[in-house]
């Protein structure tokens, strides 16, 4: 699976969706998601990258716990193993749940 497939899947929760991060002063209001690719776990033989894999994140952020858009997100990742944590962001008064995949 691609990257832009995942993003297409993400933005089918109808939540919006960004790369990484939203511009400055543009963040629409909570729920919303972010995604990266944090970096590679990438699988070597014979001295060549035999299975490029990517580690992404894939970060909700909400005002209150919001177990209606984490199952939002669960449904959307459903075809993928991923681990899950969770974060009260003080500075930013909300909520970051973490879910973490390798594609």
């Amino acid at each position: 699976m691609t990257i832009e497939e995942i993003r297409k899947q993400l933005e089918d929760t109808g939540l919006p969706v960004a790369y990484r991060a939203w511009p400055e002063r543009k963040a629409p209001p909570l729920p919303y998601i972010c995604y990266m690719v944090a970096y590679s776990n990438n699988f070597f033989a014979d001295n060549i990258t035999y299975c490029p894999v990517n580690h992404m994140q894939i970060e909700l952020y909400t005002k209150l716990k919001d177990p209606k858009s984490e199952d939002k997100v669960e449904k959307a990742l459903s075809s993928f193993c991923w681990e899950k944590t969770e974060e009260y962001l003080n500075g930013e008064r909300c909520y970051q749940i973490l879910y973490e995949i390798e594609v």
